[in-house]
C-alpha cells in the first residue's frame, strides 16, 4: 500500500525547494533580472544608440567634472556621469568595463555667483548627453559610431533618441585620447571606481 504524504508536508517541501533554488540563483548571479544587458535597452540591431530611459533612477552615479570658465571665476560646464547597473561592481573585480556597460554623461551649462561659501557654479540648463556603450567584440563593424571597444554618441537636450554624431573618430574620440590607457574613460574622476 502506498503511503500518502500529508498535504501540509508537501507544501513545506515545495517552499523549501523554491527557497533553495532562489538562494542558489542569487549566489551564482543567475537571477534573470541581473542578466539583462543594459545595452539591449539603449542600442538597436543596427547599432543606433539612444539615451537610456530613467537612467537616474537605476544607474550608479560615478562623479562630476567642472569645466573651468574661459575667463573669470567659476565653471562654464558641469558634467555628471552615470554607469549602468552592475558596471561599478564588475569594474571593482576586474579593473575593466564589461561588455554591455553603458556610461551616460549629462552636460550642463552653469550659472556662477556669490554664495556664503564663496563663488559657486551650479548646473543650470541641460545641453545634452554623451553616451558610451562598451563593445570589445566589435558587434557593429559597419557603423561609424562604434570602434575602439565602444559605441559613442552625442545627443542634444531636445532629442534623447537621435544622435547628432556621425563618426566617433571625428566627433568623439579626440576628447578621449588622453584616457586611451584606461579604456578611453577618465576613471580618475570617479571616486566610486577606486
Amino acid at each position: 500500500m502506498k503511503k500518502k504524504l500529508p498535504l501540509a508536508l508537501l507544501g513545506l517541501l515545495s517552499l523549501a525547494s523554491l527557497a533553495s533554488v532562489a538562494q542558489a540563483m542569487g549566489r551564482s548571479g543567475a537571477n534573470p533580472a541581473s542578466r539583462i544587458d543594459a545595452r539591449s535597452r539603449v542600442v538597436d540591431a543596427s547599432g543606433n544608440i539612444r539615451v537610456p530611459a530613467n537612467y537616474r533612477a537605476t544607474y550608479s552615479f560615478l562623479g562630476s567634472w567642472a569645466i573651468a570658465a574661459d575667463h573669470g571665476q567659476g565653471s562654464k560646464q558641469i558634467h555628471d556621469v552615470y554607469a549602468s547597473p552592475g558596471t561599478v561592481a564588475a569594474y571593482h573585480k576586474t579593473g575593466r568595463f564589461p561588455d554591455g556597460s553603458v556610461l551616460v554623461k549629462e552636460v550642463y551649462e552653469t550659472a556662477t555667483g556669490a554664495m556664503t561659501t564663496g563663488i559657486v557654479s551650479h548646473a543650470e540648463k541641460l545641453k545634452g548627453w554623451f553616451v558610451m556603450v562598451r563593445d570589445s567584440k566589435d558587434n557593429h563593424p559597419g557603423n561609424k559610431l562604434w570602434g575602439d571597444g565602444w559605441g559613442w554618441s552625442w545627443f542634444d537636450a531636445s532629442d534623447p533618441l537621435k544622435t547628432t554624431s556621425t563618426d566617433y573618430k571625428a566627433n568623439c574620440r579626440s576628447c578621449h585620447i588622453p584616457a586611451r590607457g584606461s579604456e578611453w574613460v577618465y576613471v580618475q574622476g570617479y571616486p566610486v571606481l577606486k
